[in-house]
Formats: structure tokens, sequence, C-alpha cells
């Protein structure tokens, strides 16, 4: 039956700290005890797979996978040395980009090697998902893996150009042992141009493990950074990457006119920018280096009365800050940067949302917290989102696996 088939899990970044993938591997793998994971440079806290009675294979098994990985790891060094070298200005576009072209094509050796990997542990039928999948050469990825899969794709962030694009169309035929999930709608527009025989499904990819914060650490946490009772505290969390808005948020914290305890955590961060904030008169400031793992991240939450989210109109990629705060339970301001989000949290008690870039909006909101923080979500919010519980993920990806298996027979 295609509920109980087991779940293969490839992580290529499994070794990175922070970000929501992560824990999603972790509550995917506890949905099914057994589980094979798949983690070429291993896990950096692979504790919770040990609990969740997973299989971890680092590294991996075979020649051709063992080729595969030697190759990607030759590309990604060569990416390396192209990005510095070719970083100014001063060299032509087609040279800047060239050295993305080649982490394109060493990320899907990555895959293929996993993918390799995979025939040397399971020996009945799995559903093989990819959970952070390159946003190109997708039959690539099939064919050099010898292995249908279900493929994360969660953004578009290297533009293919034409040597990419010829591997894509010779390895074209690929494309129908993949079904490509996309976190949301907008990203499932962004590909369905370029891969039109690419089959692609839009599903959340956060998962709601039920592990809401407790009164203890929401106690705790203020405590620990020193916030109190009756201060106002938001939290601004994850890296600080192109599509943030640092700046309208930055214009409107100079803007407050009630005090606000701001406790940020994250990589990259801007250190000026900190140092502008801390000098602001109504801003208490709280840094926590990133990146960080589950429990700082829970610490932090738990120290906000809001979770702050603001990006730049138009981008449509999920957020797994939004989803993390729905998850723990705690109350959001976020931008009206996406149509869709928008019209999920409108109306939500729990959410409040502002105009994207606009800093007198924002502040506004902030300055109205310290009347009263708006309710934490419930039980339900997560499926608000559209989240799915880890055994309702899990049935959905072994279904989904079944039916394309189907359809190659």
């Amino acid at each position: 039956m295609t509920a109980e088939l087991p779940l293969v899990l490839i992580e290529p970044y499994a070794h990175h700290l922070g970000g929501h993938h992560p824990r999603t591997l972790a509550t995917l793998a506890t949905a099914r005890p057994g589980a094979l994971v798949i983690a070429p440079y291993g896990a950096t806290d692979p504790g919770p797979l040990r609990q969740a009675d997973t299989r971890l294979v680092s590294g991996t098994r075979g020649a051709a996978a063992a080729v595969l990985l030697a190759a990607a790891q030759w590309a990604n060094a060569v990416s390396t040395a192209g990005r510095k070298a070719f970083a100014s200005r001063r060299w032509p576009l087609a040279l800047r980009r060239a050295p993305h072209q080649v982490t394109l094509l060493a990320r899907c050796l990555t895959e293929a090697a996993c993918l390799r990997t995979t025939h040397r542990f399971v020996r009945e039928p799995a559903a093989v998902v990819v959970l952070s999948a390159s946003e190109a050469l997708h039959g690539a990825a099939a064919l050099l893996g010898g292995q249908p899969h279900l493929r994360f794709i969660h953004e578009a962030i290297t533009t293919e150009d034409t040597p990419v694009r010829l591997l894509g169309r010779l390895a074209r035929r690929g494309e129908r042992r993949v079904v490509a999930l996309y976190p949301t709608a907008a990203v499932r527009g962004q590909f369905a141009d370029a891969f039109p025989g690419l089959a692609g499904v839009a599903r959340t990819f956060a998962v709601d493990d039920g592990h809401r914060l407790t009164d203890a650490e929401l106690d705790g946490a203020r405590t620990a950074f020193g916030i109190p009772d009756g201060a106002t505290a938001v939290c601004l969390v994850g890296g600080w990457w192109p599509y943030k808005d640092l700046a309208t948020i930055g214009a409107a914290l100079a803007r407050l006119t009630h005090p606000l305890h701001l406790v940020v955590t994250g990589a990259p961060l801007d250190g000026e920018v900190l140092a502008r904030w801390h000098q602001l008169p109504k801003v208490r400031l709280h840094t926590v280096p990133g990146p960080v793992g589950e429990q700082v991240l829970r610490l932090v939450y738990g120290a906000a009365d809001a979770a702050l989210v603001a990006r730049r109109p138009g981008v449509g990629k999920e957020s797994g800050l939004v989803m993390d705060a729905a998850r723990l339970g705690v109350p959001l301001v976020v931008s009206d940067h996406d149509p869709d989000l928008t019209s999920k949290v409108s109306g939500q008690p729990w959410a409040r949302i502002f105009p994207a870039g606009d800093p007198g909006a924002l502040a506004e909101v902030l300055d109205h917290l310290a009347a009263g923080p708006p309710p934490r979500p419930g039980p339900g919010a997560p499926a608000v989102l559209g989240m799915a519980t880890a055994a309702e993920q899990a049935a959905f990806l072994t279904t989904t696996y079944a039916r394309l298996i189907e359809e190659l027979r």
C-alpha cells in the first residue's frame, strides 16, 4: 500500500546549520520509522535523526556514486575560484555568471550521487525525495542517478545560460521520471515556462511537528534575554538576504515612539546596520550570532511578542519564518509582499499586516504592540498556511511517488 512505502530522504545540505530544512528532515523521518536519510556531507545535528530510528548515510556508496560526488566537489571548487576571480564588475556579465552555471552542474552531480547511493540500500519500493533540489537539470539528475524521484524546488536563484540549457535539453527525457514539488504557486509559475514537460505540484514544504512553545519556554526565554515583564519584544530571524527588506525595518525602528526590545539572529547579518540600530533611542537590541540550532531558535521566538517578517514586493517563495511562527504559536507582523500569503493571514487575529516598503506603517504596527500584543496562534494556525502534519506529508509523498512509478510503467 502506498501509505506504507518507506521514505528515502535526500538532503544535500544537512551539514548546514540553520534554516527550517533540518527540522523538516527530522520531522519527516519521524513519520516513517526506519526511513533512509542520505546526507552526502553528513548532518550537523544527527541526534534527532537517530532518535527517529532513521538510517543515516553520510558520503556515498558504490563506485558510480563516488565518481559523481567527486565530480561535484571538483565543480564546486571551480565555481568558488571563478566567483573570486570574476567578482569585479569590470568583467563581462557572461564571465561573472559562468561560475554560477558551474554551481548548477555541481548540484546536479551531488543529487545524482545521492540517487545512486539509494540503490545500495533500497531493496523494495520506496518513495525517494530530494528535499533541497537544484532549480535546473532535473532530467539530468534523474538519468545520472538512475532513480525516479520527487524533488522540492524552493526558489529560482540562478538563471540557466546556454550551456546549462543545452545539457538540460539533452537530458529532457529524464524529466518524465521526476515530479517537482514547489512550496508555493508563485514558485511553480516561475518554472512553468522554462520546464513545460516537468510535472509539478504546489505543496508547502514546512511541516507541522506539533511542538508549540510551552509556557515554561516562554517565561524562560524572556528571562534569558533580560526582557522585563510588560516590555514589548519582537524577533527578527534569519539571514539578511537581498529579498528581505531591512531598509524598511531600519527606517521603521527610527520612527518608534514606544520602547521595543528587538531580538535578532541569523547569518549573514550586517554589523554596521546592527550598530546603527543599537544607537536608536527606542530600541533595545539583543543579537544572537547565527546560524543557530532548533533549541536556540525556540528561545528567540519564545522571547518575542511577535515575529517580524519584511520582504520586498513580489517575493513569492515560502517563508520558513512565517511557518515557524504558526507552528510555534508566535504572533506575526508581516509585509504584504506576497498576495497569496496575505490572503491566508488576512483577518487572522494573531497576524498584523503592513504594506511592503512602508516604514511608517510598520512603525505604527510596532508601536501598537505596546498596548497589547496579538493573541498567540492556536493549534489550527499551521493549517491556515497550508502546512501538513508529518504523517500527512509523508502520506502525500508516498502517494505521489507511487503515482509517478505507475505512470512510468
